[in-house]
């Protein structure tokens, strides 16, 4: 009995968490855009991919080789941050996704010539470093609309509210948080990248009101982040009648910005097994440390560094067309 209870314990939930990969699933099903073009028989497809995450058992945890291929062990403070739950960080994701799909249709709309009426609205804050000064002090989803003193708008404006500030100091923001705006004080600490540069520990984007002069339909369902912002802007440009992945098969991934810009994600070790589950032909990767690690998975798969959705564009421009 003794030995059969150890067992059991042995495969209860622990309090880490796993990365799986998930295979990437075509977009095109996914999106629907208003006066949308039909698609042209061929080869070719755009791909999105997503990880599963889920609690590792105390096998899995002790044991690799239980793994599921490709997963990886996370503490549970980069899954749950202090304070919160798996569910609230679950929702929290929900609404990453459902901004990043306006803000993906925003900007394909955009390239195809249509015009896209966009009001600034603050600094975003998409996530908060758990070891971070912030940490207790701003959340996902909070909006920085002011910054020691001065109104900010864009991100840009808060980044440039703290120059001069030293390390270690007080700065004092103003957050909209659930339709009312609060005023918090917080202690910065030193950019461990950029020496002398005062952070809080928060990556943040534009929140902004955007008006679409088409209705773009994206349902992912129950998949949540906002990694799928690339993905998305390729598929509904080429829904569009513009020919984007010439005949091959794109799986992409990235944060994208109303600028066009493409961010950081994670789970790329994931990702790039899903896509190379899937049989792609190339996958397009935000640049810097992302496609680093992407290539460390890659096997025979091309990696495409991307910094932009411009770049993106033009990179599967090149590729011969199928």
């Amino acid at each position: 009995m003794a030995a059969t209870l150890v067992g059991l314990a042995f495969f209860a939930p622990s309090h880490d968490y796993l990365y799986v990969p998930n295979t990437a699933t075509p977009v095109a099903s996914k999106v629907t855009v208003q006066g949308e073009k039909p698609h042209a028989p061929g080869p070719g497809a755009l791909y999105f991919v997503d990880v599963s995450i889920r609690r590792a058992t105390w096998a899995e945890r002790v044991l690799p080789f239980l793994r599921p291929d490709g997963a990886s062990l996370v503490p549970k403070v980069d899954v749950v941050p202090p304070g919160s739950s798996f569910e609230a960080s679950r929702e929290d994701g929900l609404r990453e996704m459902a901004r990043s799909e306006k803000v993906a249709a925003a900007v394909a709309l955009k390239q195809a010539g249509f015009k896209v009426e966009t009001t600034d609205k603050g600094a975003l804050v998409d996530a908060v470093a758990s070891d971070a000064p912030a940490a207790t002090k701003l959340a996902s989803g909070d909006v920085i609309v002011g910054a020691r003193g001065r109104a900010i708008e864009t991100p840009e404006q808060l980044r440039s509210a703290f120059t001069g500030v030293h390390p270690g100091a007080d700065v004092t923001l103003r957050v909209k948080r659930h339709g009312k705006v609060e005023t918090v004080t917080i202690r910065t600490v030193e950019s461990p990248s950029e020496p002398g540069r005062a952070i809080i520990g928060i990556r943040v984007a534009q929140a902004a009101d955007i008006k679409l002069p088409l209705k773009v339909d994206i349902n992912l369902g129950q998949v949540g982040g906002p990694s799928a912002g690339l993905p998305f802007a390729l598929d509904v440009l080429q829904e569009l009648g513009t020919n984007v992945d010439h005949g091959h098969k794109v799986v992409a991934t990235g944060e994208i910005a109303l600028d066009g810009s493409v961010g950081p994600i994670g789970g790329v070790k994931q990702k790039t097994y899903g896509a190379r589950r899937a049989g792609a032909d190339v996958f397009l990767v935000p640049a810097g440390d992302n496609a680093a690690e992407a290539r460390r998975y890659a096997g025979n798969l091309r990696i495409i560094p991307v910094t932009s959705f411009q770049q993106a564009l033009s990179a599967l421009g090149t590729l011969a067309v199928k």
